[in-house]
């Protein structure tokens, strides 16, 4: 039969015995950053969907409702469980264009021929908050969205 002999040495093996203790201590903070930079980001993504869920909230319950500019804001500061977030509601007339909706008086006629319409504008800002405080992340300090829904 045949049998199989060892020779591997203890240096063929990667060295002294401590030497994966500091591979391990050196590796250790740079895991770190990395895993405190990921929730960091994590947490700022959580933060604005709140905030883009709040702004259609507001915007879902102004077209059940109709115009009540306390109702709308108070829909959307409750739609989540977030604190300080801040919500406005506002009412204006204007006419569709390639850049979005021009504000225009609402007894005039647009360049399509059509008379404007009467829109309602749903705008929530929170001030995004850190897990880590001043983690040097590039992050925005407000978080904010905005909703348009028109009523006529």
């Amino acid at each position: 039969m045949f049998a199989i002999k060892s020779t591997c040495t203890k240096a063929a093996l990667g060295g002294s015995p401590g030497t994966a203790a500091i591979e391990f201590g050196l590796a250790i903070p740079l895991l770190a950053v990395l895993v405190i930079g990921i929730v960091e980001v994590g947490f700022s993504m959580y933060q604005a969907m709140q905030v883009t869920y709040a702004a259609e909230a507001g915007l879902f319950y102004a077209a059940k409702n109709g115009w009540n500019q306390a109702a709308i804001a108070n829909a959307a500061v409750s739609a989540t469980g977030l604190q300080g977030m801040s919500a406005s509601a506002s009412q204006f007339c204007g006419c569709p264009s390639s850049t979005g909706i021009t504000n225009a008086a609402c007894s005039s006629t647009c360049s399509a021929g059509s008379q404007a319409s009467q829109y309602i504008q749903i705008s929530v800002s929170l001030t995004r908050r850190s897990i880590i405080g001043n983690s040097g992340l590039p992050l925005p300090s407000t978080i904010s969205a905005k909703s348009i829904l028109r009523q006529n």
